[in-house]
């Protein structure tokens, strides 16, 4: 359960990321609530996978995929561009949070 958790909070924290952009500056009300909910949403999360997971796994993974994500709706939303060394660390941060779940024994 402690990796389902660690996903809905991956989801969370790609919102909070693509939402403080849409809040501009935190100006924009709605942009800025949603944002606040997803930061809290994923903070609580990931506290609930942290109850099994390691700390530095969870946070790890956590981060990756929330990074991953955050670059690939930034691509589509907002037009950013994905470049080759872009995705190069894309493939590290995948076989990193890969290698940690393996080791965490998943």
């Amino acid at each position: 359960m402690a990796w389902g958790y660690l996903m809905i909070a991956a989801v969370f924290e790609i919102a909070f990321a693509l939402g403080t952009n849409a809040t501009k500056g935190f100006t924009r009300l709605w942009p800025s609530v949603f944002t606040l909910l997803a930061a809290a949403g994923g903070i609580f999360t990931l506290s609930l996978a942290l109850r099994t997971l390691d700390v530095g796994v969870g946070y790890t993974v956590w981060t990756g995929i929330g990074s991953i994500g955050t670059v690939v709706l930034g691509a589509l939303i907002y037009k950013e561009k994905i470049t080759v060394p872009k995705l190069i660390s894309f493939a590290a941060i995948i076989a990193g949070a890969i290698t940690l779940r393996i080791a965490a024994g998943a």
